[in-house]
Parts: C-alpha cells; structure tokens; sequence
C-alpha cells in the first residue's frame, strides 16, 4: 500500500488577500461540509496521518474551523496549516486550544501584492504575539515563511522588504546575530526549539498557457504527497490549483482506485523515468528543485 508523508486537503478556495504569487482560482468558491472532510479522512486514514489544510485559499478564514480540527484530532490525524497570518488573531485561543495543530506555517511573504491592505506592524506583531504564546505551551511547530527571494536580486532583501521582517524577529526574540547574514533560501533556520524560519526562491505556480516547457525532471507528487481540492478532485500535487490533472473525485470514487488508477501510475512510472507526462507537470518549474 502507498503511504504519503502528507495529504494536502483544501477546505477552502476562498482567500482574504490577493498575493502577487498567487493567481486566484477560476473555480467555484466553496468551504467544505464537515461531512465532507470526515469523509476524506475516512478515505485517507490509512494512506497517510498528516494532513495539510491548504491548496489554495485561506484555511482561517473557514467558518466551521473549530469543528474541522476537533474532528480531525479525534480521527488521529496531525494536521499542518499554511496560513497568511492576517487573521490568527481571531483565530489565536482556537489554535492554542485542546486542537492545537502540529504545525502552522506563516507566510510572511503574503504582503507582496497587498501592501495597501496589510498593516506591517499590526500584521507581524500579531503573529509573533501568538507564536510567543505557542512555543509556551511547546506544542506546535512554527514556521515563518519568506517565499519570495529572487535568485538574481542580490539586494532582494531590502527590495522586497524582508529585512525589515527578519529586524522585527530578531528584536522580538531579542536575538544577538543578524537574521538576515544567517538566510539561505531553500534552508531553514532554527531560532529556537520549534521556531525556524524558512526561505525560499519565489516559486511560479505552473499554468498551461506557461513559455516555460522542460519533459525531463522529477516530482514527489503521488509518492511523497497527493492533493484534494475543496469539490473533491484529487490531484498528483499541491501545485495544481486548478485540479487540471483531475485524477478522480474522492466523493464519487473510492480514494484507493483513484490513486491506483491508470493515470495516476502513469505520472508516477514517467517521474522514476524522469519525465513528466502531464502537460501541467512539464510546464512546472517546480520540479527542478529535485
């Protein structure tokens, strides 16, 4: 039997922010039914205990958050969120409760394209505020994402802003070395137990109408992690938004025939093979990392 390091559920399209990095999805929005999300744990439980609430959308801005993650600890899963961080606040006794997720990611890197409606101080300071509250109670993990470092800007760290974030962190933290001689995009840095930033070249979310074209390449998509969208499509990789490579749908077919389907072995036999089969994969950039 496949087991997956994480299964990426989208409970939600809909976003607060419009982020330059992120193109907004052409699908309906939705939030998803919590009988459907325990239908998706019931299919997934034995394929992977890790599960992402994240695709596309903002999983906070889910209206029945509480009763998702309740559900979810009671089934046995540890569940990781990326979140743009804009409304923890209102999330913060929630996300320190009983149902404290396993991780959370925060994309710092959400105030490129939103400038005008995100407040740096407020913004960062809230995050901060609550990741100071987490690492009390030691229980989850915190990532602060900076996503949007560009390989041949060697001044993107004043260009973009990040430095003054990395300055807020270290006065936060009160840390005595500078954060922003320490980063290495594509490495993470521990600043103390269970806090770590994370950078990262900014990445281009692959579309068919994409110049870029390469067949050759790898991708843990369907070995590593597979994806469901908030309608129930299930796709090879959290990269696909727009559920293009739709291998089947996870309320209409059982999750291990999708998986086991034709196509499904076929994008996974091409990357052993290095090559990508799915025009979306050949038009993803992503799999250079690899």
């Amino acid at each position: 039997m496949i087991r997956f390091k994480k299964i990426y559920i989208e409970i939600s399209n809909i976003c607060n922010l419009k982020c330059s990095f992120c193109p907004t999805t052409k699908r309906k929005a939705q939030y998803i039914s919590l009988e459907n999300f325990t239908h998706i744990l019931k299919e997934v439980k034995d394929y992977s205990k890790h599960i992402y609430l994240h695709v596309k959308g903002e999983p906070l801005f889910h209206p029945n958050l509480d009763a998702i993650l309740h559900k979810a600890k009671k089934e046995g899963f540890f569940v990781n969120i990326t979140t743009n961080g804009t409304l923890i606040k209102n999330c913060m006794e929630l996300l320190l409760g009983n149902t404290a997720p396993r991780q959370i990611n925060f994309s710092l890197h959400s105030f490129d394209g939103n400038l005008d409606s995100i407040d740096y101080n407020d913004y960062l300071q809230n995050i901060l505020s609550f990741t100071e509250k987490s690492l009390e109670k030691n229980e989850t993990y915190i990532s602060l994402r900076l996503w949007n470092f560009n390989k041949d800007d060697k001044d993107s760290l004043q260009q973009k802003g990040n430095n003054y974030i990395l300055n807020k962190i270290e006065r936060f933290f009160n840390l005595d070395y500078k954060v922003s001689e320490m980063i290495v995009p594509g490495k993470g840095l521990k600043i103390k137990d269970k806090l770590y930033i994370n950078s990262d070249l900014e990445f281009k979310w692959p579309e068919l109408k994409d110049t870029y074209f390469e067949e050759k390449g790898f991708c843990y998509g369907l070995r590593n992690q597979v994806a469901i969208l908030v309608d129930g499509t299930v796709v090879p990789c959290c990269l696909d938004g727009e559920g293009v490579m739709n291998l089947g749908n996870i309320f209409q077919k059982d999750f291990k025939n999708i998986i086991e389907g034709d196509k499904a072995k076929a994008i996974y036999s091409g990357f052993s093979n290095n090559i990508a089969v799915e025009e979306l994969c050949k038009k993803c950039s992503f799999k250079e990392k690899f």
